[in-house]
């Protein structure tokens, strides 16, 4: 592809398919905003691992047309994010067919049993949580919410006001 060399070949191929591709990823970011790898969505996170496969392709092309398909790919998946998170934005029927609502787990100092079984959360890994935010008693804990990107929140203090906990859905 480069040079006629098998193994200087392979090596400048790496180094520079890996550059060009990086820079081609930098750019579709720096064009489509700083949203592109956020934790936001479910498809952001497929977004980002999609993304990462297509880098890991265009690195090992081993011609110009492997490499000029894997960053068109790269390109479409920018757009189709983009056209996503505007339907989102202008219509909430889409925004409840892509996002998943996130589910209170504990309330008010209560482990909400229900809700740990319907979203297959261990207790142990809730307790792990708790310990993570530095919860020293359960009655401390205003909500703990296992959010639509998968991560869990831990609200803890004096008092939680209901606007933080909009959208959030109780399974008692």
């Amino acid at each position: 592809m480069f040079v006629d060399g098998a193994t200087l070949d392979l090596v400048l191929r790496g180094l520079l398919l890996t550059a060009l591709a990086m820079g081609w990823v930098v750019l579709l970011t720096r064009v489509n905003g700083l949203r592109s790898f956020s934790k936001m969505t479910n498809f952001d996170f497929v977004m980002t691992v999609a993304m990462g496969s297509l880098l890991a392709g265009a690195s090992q092309s081993t011609n110009w047309d492997a490499f000029i398909q894997a960053g068109l790919a790269m390109a479409a998946l920018f757009a189709v994010q983009y056209s996503a998170a505007r339907l989102r934005r202008s219509s909430d029927k889409f925004e409840a067919m892509m996002q998943n609502t996130p589910i209170v787990l504990m309330r008010d100092g209560i482990i909400l049993e229900d809700a740990l079984r319907h979203t297959r959360v261990a207790r142990s890994d809730l307790i792990a949580k708790l310990r993570e935010a530095n919860v020293l008693d359960f009655s401390q804990v205003r909500a703990v919410i296992l959010e639509t990107t998968g991560d869990i929140s831990v609200l803890h203090g004096s008092d939680c006001s209901q606007d933080v906990l909009q959208g959030t859905t109780y399974i008692e």
